[in-house]
């Protein structure tokens, strides 16, 4: 039986879009053009750089572009972006589209004399370097199908030789999931496959979004886009790759931790040094320093972007200050006595001065992001004035990775100041308003009904100012969901703001939200890893599946029940009573009303997916006393989250 949540654990992990325009799009406005011609006339000069160092050292790329999983279904297809050629078209912001035709390439590209990427197989890059023996792969992707098809690539251009060992630089499954593509378990626990990966690795891969996973999940389809095609109208990337394949995320669990910056390994004849950078961009990451090429792999504390602070799919908030502290130390520390740098995204700079300028750019990015936002919080501005006020300034936008094609200046400066105040400007007017709908209700009564609010909005995206009609129209809906005219208005006013949208994943969430407001929303995509799953530690599980409990389904009396699980030699007690489920591990005081025996999968299946209990018990669970008490348990758990409405109340 296999247990579909990682939806839980793996918030929106894998969205991969077909081609084509979106449904009902509309082109681009008088308005909106304007607005593009005017971006344009303020972009840096483009020059050659980027252009060459994302083309330079190709080699070669796969003869059939679309990668399948076994069963033949496509998981990832490499030329889904190849419109994107030529001027751009008045329906995707100018800075974007060039973008897009640089990250767009894919292939295995040769960094320096023994050192490889393949790029553009998935949302990351896969990095190679030849060993004595053999190949040493960090972050070998999303998923297996992936990961198998870059190996491939690998062993076809450069000839067969076996992985020896893999490195994952950090806990998000873009940089871990295809790893039973390039390697098995039996060759790792043989010790023919070593796996590197820093402190607290697998606690953070397998515990990350477990808790609000059904959030992150639904907010993540607006976030990478589900649903919509990439096209001129529709999905263009996701700022830091093109998007996230489909196939199947695994993980195995590395046999060797790295823990502190500056300890080294020599992995199959090949030195090499780590910076750790954990509370960066992930809880557990680390850069390489690959001594004998004098390259450094800055991971993803830089890339071709500014990054997220706080991403939109909900996560908590990074520690921006600790952030460019590590980059000063990759850029004072690491990058001269560097001739390459590269990342586990976008194209690599080549050159000590080049990837000095680039890393110290990046970390002015984040100090200036950070510092500038903190001296207006301490006079007193808002999360929302600061947003205003603090934007990219002209000394920096003159490099490209400086600019927001996944974080964005506006969003990032809202999650500094909450991670220093949280969500409260201490306007006592914002302490306790009206919940949306109410409070929609109210303003379009106040605003004199639904047709002048209409009219409203009409005037102002006559005028260009979709951020005002968005807000007026998205009172309306929510104080009408059944004004279909309302939700056609503000999908037209959502589509003109992603059109204008520098930040691939602010054009993906205005997008999205226009699509489900015209179509409704779809299904979303689910993936499922059994490795995942397994690593997720019983107390936590038990701990989420207490999130979906409804006390008032409970009886007065409240039930306690133990599961012993067989597999792992795990004791977990779940008690409940008419306010709270409790989870205890080890509870042997405790006297249950239930005893619950059996293998660790066949309990999710009863916690998780309330599989009938009859059905686990011919699988092969057994159960010692009152089974009126686990049905009362199991009856008081809400069903896995299923999806939300968002632009709709």
């Amino acid at each position: 039986m296999t247990v579909r949540i990682l939806a839980i654990l793996m918030a929106g992990a894998a969205f991969t879009a077909p081609l084509g325009a979106q449904e009902g799009s509309k082109p681009a406005s008088p308005a909106t053009i304007a607005a593009q011609r005017e971006a344009a006339a303020a972009l840096p000069r483009d020059g050659t750089r980027d252009a060459e160092f994302a083309a330079r050292g190709f080699l070669a790329t796969r003869a059939d572009p679309v990668i399948r999983d076994a069963r033949g279904q496509p998981v990832w297809n490499l030329d889904a972006y190849a419109f994107v050629e030529g001027d751009p078209p008045a329906t995707v912001h100018p800075s974007l589209w060039r973008h897009m035709r640089y990250l767009k390439r894919h292939g295995l590209f040769e960094v320096a004399d023994g050192i490889w990427q393949v790029r553009g197989f998935d949302l990351s890059n896969m990095t190679v370097i030849r060993g004595e023996t053999g190949w040493i792969v960090i972050d070998p992707l999303t998923t297996k199908e992936v990961a198998e098809a870059a190996l491939e690539l690998v062993n076809e251009t450069l000839g067969e030789r076996p992985v020896v060992a893999v490195i994952y630089s950090h806990s998000h499954a873009d940089h871990f999931g295809g790893v039973r593509g390039v390697a098995s378990a039996e060759d790792v626990a043989e010790g023919r496959v070593a796996v590197i990966a820093p402190e607290h690795f697998m606690e953070e891969a397998a515990s990350e979004n477990v808790l609000a996973g059904g959030a992150m999940q639904r907010r993540a389809a607006y976030q990478f886009g589900a649903g919509l095609g990439p096209s001129d109208t529709g999905q263009m990337g996701s700022g830091i790759g093109m998007a996230v394949s489909r196939g199947t995320i695994t993980l195995i669990a590395p046999t060797d931790t790295i823990r502190t910056t500056g300890e080294t390994r020599v992995v199959d004849g090949v030195p090499l040094e780590f910076q750790i950078v954990s509370g960066s961009e992930a809880p557990s990451e680390l850069n390489v320093y690959i001594a004998p090429q004098r390259t450094f792999l800055a991971a993803e504390i830089a890339t071709c972007t500014m990054h997220n602070i706080l991403t939109p799919r909900g996560a908590k908030v990074r520690d921006t200050r600790a952030w460019a502290r590590f980059l000063d130390e990759a850029a004072t520390q690491y990058a001269p006595k560097s001739d390459i740098v590269i990342s586990s995204h976008c194209w690599p700079q080549f050159g000590r001065e080049a990837g000095t300028d680039w890393l110290t750019a990046q970390r002015d990015n984040y100090r200036y992001l950070h510092d500038q936002t903190v001296r207006r919080m301490n006079r007193g501005a808002t999360m929302d004035e600061i947003a205003e006020e603090v934007t990219l300034p002209p000394q920096l936008a003159e490099e490209w990775s400086a600019h927001g094609y996944y974080g964005t200046y506006s969003h990032n400066s809202k999650a500094i100041y909450q991670y220093y105040l949280g969500w409260y400007d201490a306007v006592p007017a914002n302490l306790h308003p009206h919940p949306p709908v109410d409070r929609a209700r109210r303003m379009v009564e106040a605003l004199g009904g639904a047709g002048r609010v209409t009219a409203l909005a009409r005037a102002a995206m006559a005028e260009g100012d979709y951020r005002w009609s968005s807000d007026l129209l998205q009172q309306l809906v929510f104080a009408e969901p059944g004004n279909a005219a309302a939700k056609r208005l503000l999908a037209d006013s959502y589509e003109q703001q992603g059109y204008q949208s520098e930040s691939a994943i602010w054009r993906n969430q205005f997008l999205v939200a226009a699509n489900e407001l015209r179509n409704g929303h779809a299904d979303n995509f689910r993936t499922q890893s059994n490795d995942l799953i397994a690593a997720v530690p019983t107390g936590l599980l038990l701990d989420s599946a207490a999130t979906r409990y409804d006390p008032a389904k409970m009886a007065e009396k409240g039930v306690a029940v133990r599961f012993d699980l067989t597999d792992r030699q795990e004791s977990a007690l779940l008690e409940a009573n008419r306010s709270v489920m409790i989870a205890r591990m080890g509870d042997e005081e405790t006297v249950p009303d239930v005893v619950v025996t059996g293998p660790r999968q066949l309990v999710l299946g009863l916690l998780f997916l309330k599989l009938p209990l009859a059905q686990m018990k011919a699988a092969g669970l057994s159960t010692e006393g009152d089974e009126g008490a686990l049905e009362a348990l199991l009856g008081a758990l809400d069903p896995m989250p299923d999806g939300f409405d968002i632009v709709t109340p």
